[in-house]
Protein backbone atom coordinates (compact mmCIF):
# COMPACT_ATOMS: atom_id res chain seq x y z
CA UNK A 1 0.00 0.00 0.00
CA UNK A 2 1.48 3.55 -1.40
CA UNK A 3 2.08 6.66 1.14
CA UNK A 4 -1.00 8.06 -0.32
CA UNK A 5 -3.44 5.03 -0.12
CA UNK A 6 -2.37 4.74 3.70
CA UNK A 7 -3.76 8.76 4.00
CA UNK A 8 -6.81 8.21 2.48
CA UNK A 9 -7.59 4.81 4.58
CA UNK A 10 -6.86 6.88 8.04
CA UNK A 11 -8.71 10.29 6.58
CA UNK A 12 -11.75 7.73 6.15
CA UNK A 13 -11.83 6.19 9.03
CA UNK A 14 -11.42 9.98 11.07
CA UNK A 15 -14.82 10.59 8.89
CA UNK A 16 -12.82 12.77 6.06
CA UNK A 17 -12.71 12.67 2.18
CA UNK A 18 -9.84 13.20 0.07
CA UNK A 19 -10.66 14.40 -3.33
CA UNK A 20 -8.83 14.53 -6.25
CA UNK A 21 -7.23 17.62 -5.58
CA UNK A 22 -6.21 15.89 -2.21
CA UNK A 23 -7.98 18.79 -0.27
CA UNK A 24 -9.23 17.55 2.79
CA UNK A 25 -13.36 18.08 3.76
CA UNK A 26 -15.73 16.57 6.28
CA UNK A 27 -17.71 13.54 5.44
CA UNK A 28 -21.62 13.61 3.60
CA UNK A 29 -22.38 11.70 6.98
CA UNK A 30 -21.21 14.46 9.29
CA UNK A 31 -22.37 17.49 7.59
CA UNK A 32 -26.09 15.64 7.67
CA UNK A 33 -25.57 15.49 11.68
CA UNK A 34 -24.78 19.04 11.74
CA UNK A 35 -27.43 20.02 9.38
CA UNK A 36 -29.38 17.58 11.56
CA UNK A 37 -28.66 19.47 14.75
CA UNK A 38 -28.80 23.10 13.30
CA UNK A 39 -32.76 22.27 12.05
CA UNK A 40 -33.37 21.47 16.11
CA UNK A 41 -32.17 24.60 17.13
CA UNK A 42 -34.18 27.12 14.79
CA UNK A 43 -36.79 24.43 15.60
CA UNK A 44 -36.77 25.14 19.45
CA UNK A 45 -36.52 28.60 18.73
CA UNK A 46 -39.45 29.06 16.57
CA UNK A 47 -41.59 27.79 19.57
CA UNK A 48 -40.36 30.03 21.67
CA UNK A 49 -41.27 32.94 19.62
CA UNK A 50 -45.05 31.75 19.19
CA UNK A 51 -45.13 31.07 23.07
CA UNK A 52 -44.12 35.01 23.33
CA UNK A 53 -46.79 36.55 20.16
CA UNK A 54 -49.50 34.11 22.70
CA UNK A 55 -48.55 35.72 25.67
CA UNK A 56 -48.74 39.48 24.15
CA UNK A 57 -51.56 38.26 22.02
CA UNK A 58 -53.53 37.47 25.74
CA UNK A 59 -52.26 41.01 27.28
CA UNK A 60 -53.76 42.92 24.43
CA UNK A 61 -56.78 40.98 24.44
CA UNK A 62 -57.22 41.58 28.38
CA UNK A 63 -56.49 45.38 27.89
CA UNK A 64 -59.23 45.60 24.64
CA UNK A 65 -61.90 44.00 27.22
CA UNK A 66 -61.41 46.33 29.81
CA UNK A 67 -61.31 49.28 27.35
CA UNK A 68 -64.87 47.94 25.65
CA UNK A 69 -66.53 47.26 29.16
CA UNK A 70 -65.35 50.74 30.10
CA UNK A 71 -66.51 52.97 26.69
CA UNK A 72 -70.07 50.53 27.15
CA UNK A 73 -70.85 52.02 31.01
CA UNK A 74 -69.63 55.20 29.68
CA UNK A 75 -72.10 55.34 26.23
CA UNK A 76 -74.65 53.97 29.30
CA UNK A 77 -74.42 56.62 31.24
CA UNK A 78 -74.54 59.32 28.83
CA UNK A 79 -77.66 57.67 27.62
CA UNK A 80 -79.28 57.78 30.92
CA UNK A 81 -78.26 61.48 31.07
CA UNK A 82 -80.12 61.96 28.07
CA UNK A 83 -83.39 59.99 29.10
CA UNK A 84 -83.80 61.44 32.25
CA UNK A 85 -83.50 65.04 30.98
CA UNK A 86 -86.11 64.54 27.95
CA UNK A 87 -88.21 62.23 30.48
CA UNK A 88 -88.02 65.73 33.35
CA UNK A 89 -88.83 68.25 30.60
CA UNK A 90 -91.96 66.58 29.77
CA UNK A 91 -92.87 65.83 33.58
CA UNK A 92 -92.78 69.88 33.08
CA UNK A 93 -95.06 70.11 30.24
CA UNK A 94 -97.62 67.85 32.21
CA UNK A 95 -97.65 70.08 35.18
CA UNK A 96 -97.85 72.75 33.11
CA UNK A 97 -100.97 71.55 31.74
CA UNK A 98 -102.95 69.56 35.16
CA UNK A 99 -101.18 71.91 37.51
CA UNK A 100 -99.16 68.59 39.43
CA UNK A 101 -96.81 66.41 37.89
CA UNK A 102 -97.29 62.93 37.71
CA UNK A 103 -98.57 61.35 40.95
CA UNK A 104 -100.07 58.45 43.03
CA UNK A 105 -99.55 56.12 46.07
CA UNK A 106 -96.77 54.02 44.35
CA UNK A 107 -94.94 57.57 43.19
CA UNK A 108 -95.30 58.83 47.13
CA UNK A 109 -94.39 55.31 48.24
CA UNK A 110 -90.63 54.72 46.53
CA UNK A 111 -88.24 56.02 48.80
CA UNK A 112 -84.76 56.83 46.96
CA UNK A 113 -82.92 57.09 50.37
CA UNK A 114 -83.51 54.11 51.14
CA UNK A 115 -84.58 51.58 48.24
CA UNK A 116 -81.41 50.96 46.15
CA UNK A 117 -82.16 47.93 44.26
CA UNK A 118 -84.22 48.85 40.77
CA UNK A 119 -83.73 45.10 40.07
CA UNK A 120 -86.58 44.44 37.48
CA UNK A 121 -89.28 41.69 38.75
CA UNK A 122 -89.74 38.19 37.13
CA UNK A 123 -91.86 38.22 34.68
CA UNK A 124 -95.95 38.76 35.78
CA UNK A 125 -94.88 40.38 38.90
CA UNK A 126 -94.55 44.08 40.05
CA UNK A 127 -92.03 45.93 42.46
CA UNK A 128 -91.76 49.30 43.88
CA UNK A 129 -89.45 50.46 41.16
CA UNK A 130 -92.22 48.76 38.84
CA UNK A 131 -94.98 50.13 40.18
CA UNK A 132 -93.61 53.86 40.36
CA UNK A 133 -91.81 54.40 36.70
CA UNK A 134 -95.30 52.48 35.01
CA UNK A 135 -97.88 55.46 36.83
CA UNK A 136 -95.02 57.45 34.77
CA UNK A 137 -94.95 55.80 32.03
CA UNK A 138 -98.73 55.80 31.76
CA UNK A 139 -99.38 59.38 32.32
CA UNK A 140 -96.24 60.88 29.87
CA UNK A 141 -97.81 58.42 27.07
CA UNK A 142 -101.35 58.55 27.85
CA UNK A 143 -102.24 55.44 28.21
CA UNK A 144 -103.82 52.60 30.98
CA UNK A 145 -102.67 49.16 32.30
CA UNK A 146 -99.53 49.33 30.44
CA UNK A 147 -100.21 49.24 26.64
CA UNK A 148 -97.85 49.80 24.32
CA UNK A 149 -99.42 51.14 21.66
CA UNK A 150 -100.53 54.79 22.11
CA UNK A 151 -104.09 56.29 22.37
CA UNK A 152 -105.38 59.09 20.15
CA UNK A 153 -107.68 60.35 21.89
CA UNK A 154 -105.07 61.59 24.97
CA UNK A 155 -102.38 63.72 25.17
CA UNK A 156 -99.04 62.62 24.59
CA UNK A 157 -96.19 64.39 26.49
CA UNK A 158 -93.03 61.92 25.80
CA UNK A 159 -92.24 58.76 23.04
CA UNK A 160 -90.80 56.30 24.78
CA UNK A 161 -88.33 53.96 22.71
CA UNK A 162 -89.15 50.45 22.81
CA UNK A 163 -85.46 49.69 24.42
CA UNK A 164 -86.95 52.02 27.49
CA UNK A 165 -89.56 49.30 28.15
CA UNK A 166 -90.00 46.83 30.34
CA UNK A 167 -90.30 43.98 29.55
CA UNK A 168 -88.87 43.97 26.31
CA UNK A 169 -91.09 41.30 24.74
CA UNK A 170 -93.34 43.64 22.61
CA UNK A 171 -96.17 41.62 22.82
CA UNK A 172 -96.61 41.82 27.08
CA UNK A 173 -97.83 45.00 28.53
CA UNK A 174 -94.74 47.73 30.08
CA UNK A 175 -94.77 47.39 33.69
CA UNK A 176 -91.92 49.70 33.96
CA UNK A 177 -88.90 51.62 32.43
CA UNK A 178 -86.07 49.99 31.48
CA UNK A 179 -82.77 52.16 31.82
CA UNK A 180 -79.77 51.52 30.00
CA UNK A 181 -77.90 49.32 32.06
CA UNK A 182 -81.12 46.81 32.30
CA UNK A 183 -82.40 47.96 35.04
CA UNK A 184 -85.43 50.27 36.56
CA UNK A 185 -85.77 53.61 36.38
CA UNK A 186 -86.68 55.03 39.58
CA UNK A 187 -89.61 57.60 40.22
CA UNK A 188 -90.65 59.62 43.29
CA UNK A 189 -92.99 62.06 44.69
CA UNK A 190 -92.25 60.93 48.49
CA UNK A 191 -90.35 64.53 49.40
CA UNK A 192 -93.35 66.37 47.36
CA UNK A 193 -95.88 64.33 49.26
CA UNK A 194 -94.25 63.88 53.05
CA UNK A 195 -91.71 66.19 53.16
CA UNK A 196 -89.04 63.48 53.95
CA UNK A 197 -87.57 60.28 52.62
CA UNK A 198 -86.19 62.09 48.92
CA UNK A 199 -84.24 64.87 47.56
CA UNK A 200 -86.77 67.39 45.39
CA UNK A 201 -89.55 69.01 46.56
CA UNK A 202 -90.82 68.20 43.22
CA UNK A 203 -89.72 64.77 41.63
CA UNK A 204 -87.02 62.40 41.88
CA UNK A 205 -86.26 60.69 38.28
CA UNK A 206 -83.10 58.49 38.85
CA UNK A 207 -80.95 55.33 37.05
CA UNK A 208 -78.88 53.54 39.48
CA UNK A 209 -76.35 53.13 36.63
CA UNK A 210 -76.11 49.31 37.28
CA UNK A 211 -76.11 49.25 41.49
CA UNK A 212 -78.37 47.72 43.82
CA UNK A 213 -76.99 48.83 47.02
CA UNK A 214 -76.17 51.97 49.05
CA UNK A 215 -72.84 52.10 48.09
CA UNK A 216 -73.70 52.92 45.20
CA UNK A 217 -75.34 55.37 45.42
CA UNK A 218 -72.59 58.07 44.27
CA UNK A 219 -72.73 56.42 41.32
CA UNK A 220 -76.11 57.27 40.21
CA UNK A 221 -77.17 58.92 37.43
CA UNK A 222 -80.18 61.72 38.80
CA UNK A 223 -82.01 65.21 38.35
CA UNK A 224 -80.98 66.00 41.53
Amino acid sequence: MTNVEKVSARCRHLRFVIDSSFVIRPSRRRTAKAGHSSFLGQRAFTLLEVLVVIAIMIILAGLLLSTFGYMQKKGARARAETEIAAISAACESYKADNGVYPQNGDTNTLDPTSNFDPTPPPPGQTNAYSQASLYLYEKLFGVTSGTRSEVPSSRSYFTFKPNMLYPTDTSLDVVGLRDPFGNLYGYSTRMAATGSGGYNPTFDLWSTAGGTTTNDVPKWVKNW
